[in-house]
């Protein structure tokens, strides 16, 4: 693998600022520091041009699922959830962030590596606004937004008891523990 070291300038203080971004946003994150991000550039310039667009547009596409969450007036995420990821929002939105947006197959290397480090302060709710998604496109709920979210909170609710309920009769023995088999079966 050849090195690209002089490929993007990073600036202690600018990569600093970035890794205190990051865990604003989720702070159990992994540490960024310089070395770590020139062996990602170093990385992503090896790939083919293509592989490189996939990797990068790939996690992209993340942030238009985080988009529409915060945008969705049925979905009501709490302040913390929307404060993290208008924080995210705000950095991708920027031209001037740490690898400045312009720089060729680069440009966006600093954007997807807050997006993948900070995911999982994420995956957890954009998973329920996945499931409401498909919920809702598919049982047509009536009313209002938070009519429609609640139907869906309370149809899953449903389906846990229901599921409860099977695990629970597939646990439960139906003869009563005193009796054994032996006396159950008896031949003769």
């Amino acid at each position: 693998m050849r090195s690209h070291s002089d490929a993007v300038p990073l600036s202690p203080a600018a990569v600093a600022h970035f890794d205190a971004l990051l865990h604003e946003i989720h702070a159990d994150a992994p540490r960024v520091d310089i070395e770590r991000l020139q062996q990602l550039v170093d990385w992503l310039l090896n790939l083919s041009a293509d592989n490189a667009h996939h990797v990068i547009d790939s996690r992209l596409e993340r942030v238009q699922e985080l988009r529409a969450m915060v945008t969705d007036p049925a979905w009501d995420s709490d302040y913390a959830m929307r404060a993290r990821v208008a924080k995210l929002l705000d950095y991708i939105d920027r031209d001037d962030d740490l690898i400045a947006d312009r720089v060729p197959m680069l440009g966006q290397l600093d954007d997807v590596l807050l997006i993948e480090l900070s995911w999982p302060a994420f995956a957890s709710e954009i998973e329920d606004f996945r499931d409401f998604c498909a919920y809702r496109k598919l049982a047509h709920p009536g009313g209002g937004a938070s009519e429609q979210r609640q139907q869906w909170v309370n149809d899953r609710l449903d389906e846990l008891a229901l599921w409860q309920q099977t695990h629970a009769v597939r646990e439960a023995h139906y003869a009563p523990p005193w009796i054994t088999t032996s006396t159950l079966f008896r031949v003769g």
